[in-house]
């Protein structure tokens, strides 16, 4: 993140998390999830929902000053947002993705990103999951037939790219 933001580039944060009545969670989401369901209480509050303790950035890679949280309701940064209109109104074409869970977040996001005639590049190094063959089949899928759905680096090739 310090050097996008040494790069000058424009730092947008993602969580997904619902209003506190649930109002916005569809009710086949509400079902889903195994014995901890959206908006269950949680050691760090009621699950995915906005406001509580577990729905915050972790202190690592908190916002700076003026970087935009968009706040989402779905898996994918684009659905029910404005990430589209904050990234038409600084005229930006290139996505470097970074984040959890690489097989549900990421790689919605960077479809629907594709979708919207945006480049993307998705930092393998700085994307997670809990399931190591998961990770492994979604980096594949994004970058298989000629990057598809877009590029697969690692955080040290993209830091030199933005330096050089």
């Amino acid at each position: 993140m310090k050097a996008a933001r040494d790069s000058k580039l424009l730092v947008i944060h993602t969580r997904e998390g619902h209003r506190a009545d649930l109002a916005d969670c569809p009710p086949a989401k509400l079902t889903r999830g195994g014995k901890t369901f959206i908006g269950t209480d949680g050691p760090m509050g009621r699950i995915l929902v906005r406001g509580e303790a577990g729905h915050d950035i972790i202190p690592e890679l908190y916002p700076a000053l003026g970087e935009p949280i968009i706040d989402k309701p779905g898996k994918g940064a684009f659905y029910e947002t404005d990430l589209q209109l904050i990234l038409q109104n600084h005229a930006i074409k290139t996505l470097i993705v970074c984040g959890v869970t690489t097989e549900v977040c990421v790689t919605t996001t960077v479809r629907e990103a594709n979708d919207r005639g945006y480049e993307c590049i998705v930092a393998a190094d700085c994307v997670g999951s809990y399931f190591p063959e998961f990770q492994k089949s979604a980096l594949e899928m994004i970058k298989a037939q000629g990057a598809i759905f877009g590029w697969v680096s690692d955080a040290a090739a993209i830091v030199d790219g933005l330096r050089g």
